[in-house]
């Protein structure tokens, strides 16, 4: 810690999610979790620009700028005016891969008011997959041999959910996009550069996190794709290249210094520090605690997970299937792998919404039953995880696949869908339920398989996000069927105060980001230990999982061939 630092000092992290964003303010020194303010995404929660049956799932920009700006001011009103005037260091993770076009002088396109109302001028969401046509043509492409495989080191495939496809499709729906985006930004480095005044495409500081793990940035190759595998993507990227950027950095660095402009809107002292923007699961990590060998799961709507570990030992290996290998995506003296779930808690909201179709439908024609709706919308999921709890699986029970979404990791597969099986007249809806739960938790041990195979150690397994606070009964399941201790950490902010602790390094309270989770970072909570009495079943059951998905991906394979 910097012994100059003799006055109380805050750093604020700002966590922008897919429906909210939440603003925590931390004591720098002690790692006290100060206040915090939530703000829901106005424009979102109405379900504009959006549309689910086609994968699309579009944020406006002035949504995360509304948003947050109350989220801080909610934060700020709980503490006496020294605290805020205290304030030293702002730092930022987001969603992603979430990118969006800007205008020759960094301006977003949903900014402008010719595209206001666009869809297609806004962030595109990470969980939008209307771009599987573009990245099958960047790996078709990059396992051609006409071209360097750019997929190296980003698990060998290249997703829907990432940086490049949903550029290249975007632009070619709309001419009018495609004419006047310079370049593109992630919202991870986007929402750094807009606190600073620092959005010009030429000085805007991108993350080496979002540029490794979802733009095939790589010092081998001298960073991006040269331009000739770019233009072969699309005839849109057609000079992109050097519209974009060259440099990289850690978040342990400043993105630049609040504006003056900013601290007025915020209520904070303008010049403080902003660091450099990461992802939301790479400084989820950090907040908890994490380092080397430490798995860490962030748990929510879908997942992330990270695995940090030496890159001296990787070497020149890489590692196939997941969603990238960066040194320094997370703490920047090790290499982050990542890999994650394209859905998890989604999945348990799919079957809540199907079961409370015939309510919200006699709802909009009997007021009456709206009350009774209300209540089934707070209280389904919990009696079904409590009739869950008392049901035995067996040979007979239901078997579900978690690929409503799509599959991230083991191999990207957006095609791919999800499934339930093994069903008769006595299937019950907890039935149904605990098969999906079980469904997901084995989609997390396929991730802890994937690295264990390939030789990445594992020697810890850290859960955090909501699913992980709120359900011990899913947490148990996947104790049960990963087979292996999953610690919880006492935080339910671990993203966000991951940011605070880069917040806290960038403006030079500590030395660098270990020094400061040292200090900062949250304890564990609990362990949920696996369960020996159901550990064959379980073993079985997750060979059953195996070989539908097998099936499931005959039948993908079988479909796009006829669609061809």
């Amino acid at each position: 810690m910097n012994p100059f630092i003799t006055q109380p000092a805050h750093v604020i992290g700002l966590d922008f999610g897919s429906d909210s964003v939440r603003a925590l303010l931390v004591n720098a020194i002690s790692g006290e979790e100060v206040a915090s303010g939530v703000t829901y995404y106005p424009r979102w929660m109405q379900g504009l620009y959006n549309q689910p049956e086609q994968s699309q799932f579009r944020h406006h920009p002035k949504d995360y700028i509304e948003a947050m700006t109350q989220a801080v001011r909610e934060a700020l009103a709980e503490v006496p005016d020294d605290i805020a005037q205290s304030v030293v260091g702002i730092g930022v993770d987001t969603t992603g891969s979430t990118p969006a076009p800007i205008d020759a002088e960094g301006n977003v396109l949903a900014l402008l008011p010719e595209f206001e109302h666009n869809p297609h001028a806004m962030f595109i969401l990470w969980k939008d997959h209307t771009s599987v046509s573009k990245a099958e043509r960047i790996n078709e492409l990059a396992h051609s041999g006409e071209f360097t495989d750019y997929t190296k080191f980003i698990g060998g495939i290249y997703s829907s959910e990432w940086f490049w496809a949903k550029a290249a499709w975007v632009s070619e729906q709309d001419e009018a996009i495609a004419n006047h985006a310079y370049s593109w930004v992630e919202l991870c480095d986007w929402i750094p550069a807009l606190l600073s005044g620092n959005q010009h495409p030429k000085t805007l500081r991108r993350g080496i996190c979002a540029a490794g793990h979802k733009a095939m940035w790589h010092e081998s190759w001298g960073g991006l794709p040269d331009q000739a595998f770019l233009s072969a993507i699309s005839p849109t990227l057609d000079g992109i290249r050097e519209r974009m950027f060259d440099e990289v950095y850690t978040a342990e660095q400043r993105a630049g210094n609040l504006s003056a402009e900013w601290a007025q809107k915020l209520g904070l002292p303008a010049g403080i520090a902003v660091a450099v923007g990461e992802f939301d699961c790479h400084m989820g990590a950090v907040g908890a605690g994490a380092g080397a060998h430490d798995l860490v799961k962030v748990i929510g709507t879908s997942t992330c997970d990270i695995l940090m570990v030496d890159a001296e030992k990787v070497g020149d290996r890489t590692i196939h299937g997941i969603c990238g290998q960066v040194k320094g995506s997370a703490l920047p003296n090790l290499m982050a792998l990542e890999a994650g779930q394209s859905a998890f808690g989604d999945i348990y909201a799919w079957f809540k919404r199907v079961l409370l179709w015939p309510l919200e439908s006699l709802a909009k024609e009997l007021p009456e039953a709206e009350t009774t709706r209300q209540i089934l919308d707070k209280a389904l999921i919990p009696l079904l995880t409590q009739a869950a709890e008392g049901y035995d699986f067996n040979a007979h029970s239901p078997l579900a696949m978690d690929w409503h979404n799509g599959r991230r990791t083991p191999y990207a597969n957006q095609r791919l869908k999800g499934a339930l099986t093994d069903l008769n007249l006595g299937s019950t809806a907890p039935a149904l339920f605990a098969a999906l739960v079980e469904s997901t938790a084995h989609g997390a041990k396929a991730i802890v398989d994937c690295f264990v195979d390939q030789g990445m150690e594992v020697e810890r397994v850290i859960a955090i996000g909501g699913i992980s606070q709120k359900s011990p009964y899913v947490m148990q399941m996947c104790a049960d069927v990963i087979g292996r201790d999953i610690a919880v950490v006492h935080s339910e902010q671990c993203c966000a105060l991951g940011a605070a602790i880069f917040a806290a390094v960038a403006a030079g309270i500590y030395d660098d980001a270990q020094q400061a989770q040292q200090a900062m970072a949250s304890p564990i909570r609990e362990v949920y230990q696996p369960n020996d009495a159901v550990k064959s079943m379980r073993a079985s059951r997750y060979l059953g999982y195996r070989e539908l998905g097998q099936h499931l991906e005959q039948m993908a394979e079988f479909h796009q061939s006829q669609e061809q």
